[in-house]
């Protein structure tokens, strides 16, 4: 079905730290640009016949998308935290 080698491991490092990036900025809609085209290659490579099954096509859509969720709620706390240290920072400066 797939080959898997260290350029594809890359590849999926690569596309979960865009992911991050992309959820932790101001708009929570950046982060579902990597989602779309996740659904997107997967479903052309179903309609294009090279998966060959539903259910591993199910199987693998499924737990990409739940990695792909768990990344964005990891860039949305980061983008939290990153307001709220900035918001104490300027109430530590308002009370000097």
């Amino acid at each position: 079905m797939f080959g898997f080698g260290i350029y594809d491991a890359l590849i999926i490092a690569g596309f979960l730290g865009l992911q991050f990036f992309l959820s932790a900025r101001n708009s929570a809609y950046w982060g579902a640009i990597i989602p779309v085209l996740f659904i997107s290659w997967l479903t052309w490579l179903l309609v294009s016949g090279e998966i060959k099954s539903i259910l591993a096509y199910l199987l693998i859509l499924s737990i990409g998308f739940i990695v792909l969720l768990l990344e964005w709620s990891e860039g949305r706390k980061a983008l939290r935290n990153r307001r709220e240290k900035e918001l104490a920072k300027m109430r530590s400066y308002d009370m000097n």
